[in-house]
């Protein structure tokens, strides 16, 4: 049976978690690969908003095995909050529901002063980091200074690790941004007794995979953020601090290539961004209000509102060529109910010049005017559609020419938030 990979192909914020959701219903295992609590999946079940920001959304399905692998990093305190978050609305979380890395990095208190420091002396310069540590968390794993999960399990090396670290952060807050030190007692006690509860779920999610892959089970691996917030193919240096594309669940599960099968990318129908970052197609009128207050668009993690415009085809199609799409799956459509005329961005103009590619440096980046093809649409509730010929003409013809132009097939197509609010179109498994 196939594996499948989901990722979004935007700047986050497409709805993975109800793809994800979904999707899982069918795999055996569901796998995190990268990102950390920066990322916020929020699903609706029977009615009832639950919002993770570590668990993969595969937790709420009785019976499945969700794995954090090594490519995240993990705040022990988040995770253990999740657990019992999930346990209060009845789901019990335990070492055969849940395998964190022993690989994966932890997210250390100095972190989180490090990133809030940094983001205020730059002042109106700031990237728009979320906060939690995410950034310098991996720059300590890329200077080999990182405290692993497994350093949890050993309370001398925890120490050391501990106290080395904050030498160094403590010099940096203290004499370069002018901000508070940080003890290392309480940090150090409090991390010993987390160890203790986290414990049990430690273990080596890489030979986990192996051996389920081996055993035939499907294998779900799951994304965080979006294509475009890639720190190599993204728009640097507004990007999140891993890399949310496909290839990176290798290295972010420890698996090889050959366990991808199938490459499912996420795009909402239309185009969102939090934080700062040039947005070619960005609506600052009253269609962009709409869609903004129809979409309930406020960054699960942050409740930053999410600035909206017109769905970006050159972005997308970056995004299947840096991801390898197999499928695509088109979320809240139903947004867009309700508007007389849709736009689509097909190309960008630069300097007068037609081209069809996102440009690396910024400033080109924010020179560049979409070029738009326009479309009727239509005034249908369409939440309630549970197959594409209960859908309005002029919504096929919108979804249609999506397919037309990026060349790659449609497999679900979202109208709603709750799980049953969903067209399939063919099944990525």
């Amino acid at each position: 049976m196939p594996n499948v990979v989901v990722v979004g192909t935007q700047w986050g914020d497409e709805g993975k978690g109800k793809v994800v959701d979904l999707l899982a219903s069918r795999a055996d295992l569901i796998v995190r690969f990268q990102g950390g609590n920066n990322a916020g999946h929020t699903l609706v079940v029977n009615g009832e908003q639950t919002v993770c920001h570590l668990m993969p959304s595969g937790i709420l399905h009785k019976g499945k095995k969700c794995l954090i692998g090594n490519g995240v990093v993990v705040d022990p305190q988040v995770l253990l909050e999740e657990i019992s978050m999930l346990k209060g609305k009845g789901v019990l979380v335990t070492s055969g529901r849940l395998s964190l890395s022993e690989r994966a990095h932890l997210i250390m208190p100095y972190h989180k002063a490090l990133d809030l420091a940094r983001e205020a002396v730059k002042g109106a310069d700031k990237i728009g980091t979320t906060g939690r540590g995410i950034g310098p968390c991996y720059e300590d794993k890329a200077g080999r200074r990182g405290i692993r999960a497994v350093d949890l399990l050993d309370p001398d090396v925890l120490g050391e690790k501990i106290r080395a670290n904050l030498e160094e952060k403590n010099f940096l807050l203290s004499k370069f941004f002018g901000a508070g030190i940080l003890e290392f007692q309480p940090i150090y006690d409090n991390y010993l007794r987390m160890a203790e509860e986290i414990r049990p779920f430690i273990s080596n999610v890489s030979l986990e995979i192996d051996e389920a892959a081996r055993k035939g089970n499907k294998i779900l691996f799951e994304g965080a953020q979006g294509t475009h917030l890639d720190i190599d193919q993204g728009t640097y240096p507004f990007v999140t601090s891993s890399n949310p594309v496909s290839g990176s669940a290798c290295a972010g599960a420890g698996v090889g290539p050959d366990k991808l099968h199938h490459i499912v990318g996420i795009v909402k129908a239309y185009t969102t961004r939090v934080g700062s970052g040039p947005f070619p197609t960005e609506l600052q009128d009253k269609t962009g209000d709409y869609i903004q207050e129809k979409g309930a668009e406020f960054g699960a993690t942050t409740g930053r509102r999410r600035r909206c415009g017109w769905l970006d085809l050159v972005m997308l199609r970056d995004s299947i060529r840096y991801n390898g799409l197999t499928s695509l799956s088109v979320t809240k459509l139903d947004v867009l109910s309700g508007l007389d005329r849709i736009r689509i961005c097909v190309a960008y103009d630069l300097n007068g010049e037609r081209i069809d590619y996102m440009p690396a440096r910024l400033k080109a980046l924010g020179r560049c005017m979409p070029v738009f093809e326009e479309l009727p649409g239509w005034k249908e509730e369409i939440s309630h559609a549970g197959s594409m010929d209960e859908l309005p003409g002029e919504a096929r013809k919108y979804l249609k020419r999506i397919e037309e132009i990026t060349e790659v097939p449609l497999s679900i197509i979202s109208v709603g938030p709750r799980r049953e609010q969903t067209i399939e179109l063919s099944d990525p498994f």
